[in-house]
């Protein structure tokens, strides 16, 4: 091979590498998650299990105080994950279950498992939707933030829990229009919470003609969640 033969083919090889694009990040994947110097260097690979399980504790509780507190949606729509609404569904359904030997004048209410079908099946069906109408968020995101936005509604039912207990254990059952109407209170302004939350976060990413369509699926389905709480019994 002549040396003119070979300054062509380098010539080519120079040409094809100029049009390629570089994307990427170039920094190195073993960042230390700890900035003070001396600590040894982890990633999210090799950090202690107690780490991990801390930070995924405080992104949940970072979560909770944006529902209570709905003021930054990019918390819950970026850093997106299912162990909030994991365990607010787990603790409804454990609630609403309730105990068939504590009245023999009322049921335990839906079962564990039906709990879970309409929290998840529901989340799933309004979250279709929600991407059918053109919304800008992905799937899970959209399952996360109607799971947390249950929060108001676990906090009613464990009200409306204290009421009946307080109904059947000090006033014998006594006066059941006043402590209905007062579970019904505490079950609607969970609801106005829950929907005053969940139009924080998920209203912006619909299109504004179809900004509509998309929110009351999503009122329905947390009514059906208030019906349940309000119609709980011990």
């Amino acid at each position: 091979m002549t040396n003119s033969d070979t300054d062509v083919k380098l010539e080519m090889v120079d040409e094809g590498l100029d049009n390629i694009p570089v994307q990427g990040s170039l920094s190195s994947p073993y960042q230390p998650t700890s900035g003070n110097i001396g600590d040894p260097n982890f990633n999210s690979l090799d950090e202690p299990v107690r780490d991990t399980i801390m930070r995924d504790i405080k992104a949940v509780c970072t979560k909770f105080k944006h529902v209570i507190r709905p003021s930054d949606k990019k918390c819950i729509l970026k850093d997106w994950d299912l162990w909030g609404p994991l365990f607010l569904c787990t603790l409804m359904a454990m609630i609403l279950q309730g105990d068939e030997n504590i009245n023999d004048f009322h049921d335990g209410g839906p079962e564990f498992a039906e709990v879970f079908v309409i929290v998840w099946v529901g989340s799933v069906i309004v979250t279709v939707n929600s991407k059918l109408l053109g919304g800008n968020i992905s799937f899970f995101q959209s399952v996360c933030v109607l799971g947390y936005c249950l929060l108001p509604m676990a906090i009613a039912l464990i009200g409306c829990k204290v009421v009946l207990t307080i109904q059947y254990s000090f006033v014998n059952g006594h006066y059941p229009i006043v402590f209905y109407t007062l579970r019904f209170w505490i079950t609607l302004f969970a609801l106005h919470w829950t929907c005053k939350a969940v139009w924080k976060f998920l209203a912006d990413v619909h299109p504004s003609e179809r900004r509509g369509l998309a929110m009351y699926p999503i009122f329905l389905f947390y009514s059906m969640m208030g019906w349940l709480v309000l119609s709980y019994s011990v």
